[in-house]
């Protein structure tokens, strides 16, 4: 019996047994009715934002070469199941539960979802079923960590990032969203917008990455100079379309209600990703290389992830310079960390955590009523503070984590592992290479 696998499996089992002798309680509070439409759009909304997490996993598999596909896109898809479970357990309550100096929430308030019911609450889901809205917040946890699994693509032990996927959502992810979204979390005491994930997920993964980089170091691929072509263009393409097509219930579902919120969200979402997809494409062109579908799809990704935090603060016309101006700091910092020894697998840090920085800034510029634009200084000024503390408290967290799981499990694969690649190193799997054609079959082919 291997020992490692045994104690998550006893663990898993007690967790059922235990699970056993909670008992269902009343809510803790109770807000007004349930609006029939704003919880017909919320679940539709929580159904876009799961679909994400799959659509990153063909995003990231596409990247990655052939011996590394499988377990690169397990990576994304094992979040649902991990943090799934330990978002009912404790992570819910962490997050948005009785807060503490509003820096983190008490674990026994929600502790295994007890008091989350389909009642309302008249603070943080006043039209829907709370459960609802837990669950809708589940699917933002349970993405965050599958982000940062592109900077240490192809080198790291998966029992390792699991443990460390784990670590990350308690100490990092969950703070967070207390923080900015929780009604008494400190930052959003202090007037810090972000509509719907871009500090709280995109900044935070970002980081973390960075951090995951730094620790893991390079591949040997990447010593030797390798070139590290995508192993599946199609698949990134399909993976950049579920994003995209996921990404509206991610941002238009953070109004949490059927209004015109929800569809001004809506359309900056799909306005500015469309933005910075054609300022990546063309610019790339402009500084003589090939526009590329590659291309393409990165700038899609890195819009979304900029207008987030914007969504609902900024009009669509807005969205428009916050997709540019994110598509070409994005664009610079990925060329520049080409030309580097810096070993980000899928250039996490670049896309989301400088789109999300992006964002962030240009929201403290361009929101409504409270924006730089619009005369007022204060909420720009605590974005900057703001963007200081996140940024500072995740990387070095993220950054001791990653040490803390090394010292239980070597986090970095052996140099003859990382070689087989990790599909078969770490779970006996592989994807089969298409078999060599005939020059004249393949030319005939087109």
């Amino acid at each position: 019996m291997n020992r490692r696998w045994s104690l998550p499996f006893v663990l898993l089992v007690l967790l059922a047994g235990f699970s056993l002798f909670i008992a269902d309680t009343p809510p803790i509070a109770t807000g007004g009715p349930i609006n029939a439409g704003d919880t017909a759009w919320i679940l539709t909304a929580s159904g876009l934002v799961l679909l994400m997490t799959p659509g990153l996993s063909f995003f990231y598999g596409g990247f990655v070469s052939t011996k590394n596909v499988v377990s690169t896109m397990l990576q994304s898809f094992v979040a649902l199941g991990v943090i799934s479970l330990l978002w009912i357990i404790v992570g819910f309550s962490l997050a948005f539960g009785e807060s503490w100096h509003g820096i983190i929430g008490n674990p026994a308030t929600f502790f295994m979802f007890r008091g989350v019911t389909g009642a309302t609450h008249p603070d943080l889901s006043p039209t829907i079923p709370f459960l609802l809205f837990a669950m809708f917040q589940m699917k933002f946890a349970i993405i965050t960590p599958a982000l940062i699994t592109g900077s240490f693509a192809e080198r790291v032990r998966f029992s390792a990032y699991l443990l460390f996927m784990c670590l990350f959502s308690l100490l990092v992810y969950c703070p967070l969203a207390h923080w900015t979204w929780h009604p008494d979390g400190f930052l959003r005491q202090m007037g810090v917008l972000d509509f719907a994930g871009g500090t709280v997920v995109h900044i935070s993964a970002g980081m973390a990455a960075l951090a995951g980089a730094l620790v893991l170091g390079r591949r040997t691929a990447h010593l030797d100079g390798q070139s590290h072509p995508p192993s599946n263009i199609p698949h990134v393409l399909l993976g950049t379309g579920m994003l995209w097509f996921g990404w509206f219930g991610f941002n238009a579902g953070s109004a949490l209600a059927a209004n015109e919120t929800a569809v001004s969200a809506f359309a900056t979402t799909n306005t500015a990703s469309a933005a910075a997809m054609l300022t990546w494409m063309f610019l790339d062109a402009a500084l003589g290389r090939r526009p590329s579908a590659v291309g393409a799809c990165i700038g899609a990704v890195v819009g979304l992830v900029a207008i987030t935090p914007a969504a609902g603060y900024v009009s669509i016309a807005h969205s428009i310079p916050i997709g540019v101006a994110a598509s070409i700091v994005s664009n610079a910092a990925v060329h520049w960390k080409t030309r580097s020894t810096l070993d980000d697998t899928l250039d996490v840090f670049p896309c989301h955590g400088l789109g999300g920085i992006v964002g962030m800034v240009m929201t403290g510029i361009l929101a409504r009523d409270v924006g730089l634009l619009a005369g007022q200084t204060k909420t720009f000024v605590n974005h900057l503070l703001a963007l200081v503390i996140v940024c500072a408290f995740t990387f070095v967290v993220s950054y001791l984590l990653y040490l803390a799981t090394n010292a239980i499990i070597p986090i970095r694969v052996t140099e003859d592992q990382e070689h087989i690649g990790l599909d078969l190193s770490q779970h006996g799997e592989m994807v089969e290479p298409e078999p060599e054609r005939p020059l004249v079959a393949r030319a005939a082919a087109g």
